[in-house]
């Protein structure tokens, strides 16, 4: 009698069954597409976004009519601008403990998309910046087009580049061009980046997906289970790097969140004005405490016994008194 074959536990699914609001997920002759859809903030990625690319990514993976994956974003303005500061500034500046949670989100987005079993392209359509270059950079394959320009700006945000740009960026294009992109923050073009080997192809807007889909086509002519190893075996720097320091990085920015620096550059983002970073400079070369808003928390109040007020307060917060410094 013929045998009949179990379910798989891991049956693909519908692109349409997700519901998905951030983002545009689907899948036809042989590739997944996966479209950052937030054009009104440059497709900048919110925690909802994060978690909706990583229902994606799994079903891309699991679904064997996938041989391919398409990264992109909406729009011919930009492929990602990275995390959503303003959502960092409203939430994580005021929960500080809570950006370690929404660091693993991100962290497991990253390994998702790098695990796949499947090569990823990404098509870059305008902007890539901050992490949008590490969600490009955690693809196996770049097409820029034109008109795109790549930049990081974690120091000029009060961030620090350290959820793949620190790690990827000196493999992918060398140690000193890595230290001017993550300090200067200043965006190179697509000749550049091609020319320095962070993308592979740069064309005419008008051709981007024509060149994007010419090589989605010749990756579905190589045998599966070949390519898949492969992809393992050449990550093995990528993972090396990311896998010894993405827990620092993690711990260090929730840290880091406490402070001054992020509080300042986001609000500065947020409101659309230059950074204060030369004054903190100053303060810091007067002897001051540029780390704290209103100075270290070192006052106490006579009046209500108020303690660990900031020092620059000269009134207490809690009961309104005067305070003796």
């Amino acid at each position: 009698m013929p045998t009949t074959q179990s379910p798989s536990f891991f049956a693909p699914a519908d692109p349409q069954s997700f519901g998905f609001e951030e983002i545009l997920y689907e899948k036809k002759d042989w590739v997944a597409r996966v479209s950052i859809n937030r054009p009104h903030v440059y497709n900048a990625y919110s925690t909802r976004t994060l978690r909706e690319m990583s229902q994606a990514f799994v079903d891309a993976s699991w679904d064997d009519s996938v041989a391919v994956l398409v990264l992109t974003g909406v729009g011919d303005k930009a492929f990602c601008t990275g995390g959503d500061v303003a959502e960092y500034y409203e939430n994580y500046t005021k929960r500080p403990h809570d950006y370690w949670k929404w660091m693993g989100e991100f962290q497991q987005c990253l390994d998702l998309l790098r695990n796949l079993g499947k090569p990823v392209i990404a098509r870059l359509n305008g902007v890539v910046a901050g992490g949008g270059n590490e969600f490009n950079m955690a693809c196996d394959l770049a097409v820029a087009a034109e008109h795109c320009t790549i930049l990081q700006v974690g120091p000029k945000v009060g961030s620090v580049p350290c959820g793949g740009a620190t790690q990827w960026l000196p493999i992918t294009i060398g140690d000193r061009r890595a230290r001017e992109m993550l300090f200067l923050c200043e965006k190179i073009t697509a000749k550049q980046a091609l020319d320095w080997g962070l993308v592979n192809r740069v064309v005419p807007a008008a051709e981007l997906d024509s060149c994007v889909d010419e090589m989605a086509s010749k990756l579905v002519e190589r045998f599966p289970e070949c390519i898949r190893y492969t992809k393992q075996a050449v990550n093995f720097w990528k993972d090396l790097s990311w896998h010894t320091t993405i827990g620092h990085g993690r711990d260090w920015l929730a840290l880091h969140y406490t402070s001054r620096e992020p509080y300042e550059g986001m609000q500065a983002f947020v409101e659309k004005r230059p950074s204060r970073i030369r004054e903190m400079r100053e303060e810091a070369a007067r002897g001051g405490s540029p780390e704290f808003l209103w100075g270290p928390w070192v006052n106490s109040c006579s009046g209500c016994g108020a303690r660990g007020l900031p020092a620059e307060h000269k009134f207490c917060g809690v009961c309104g008194q005067p305070v003796e410094p």
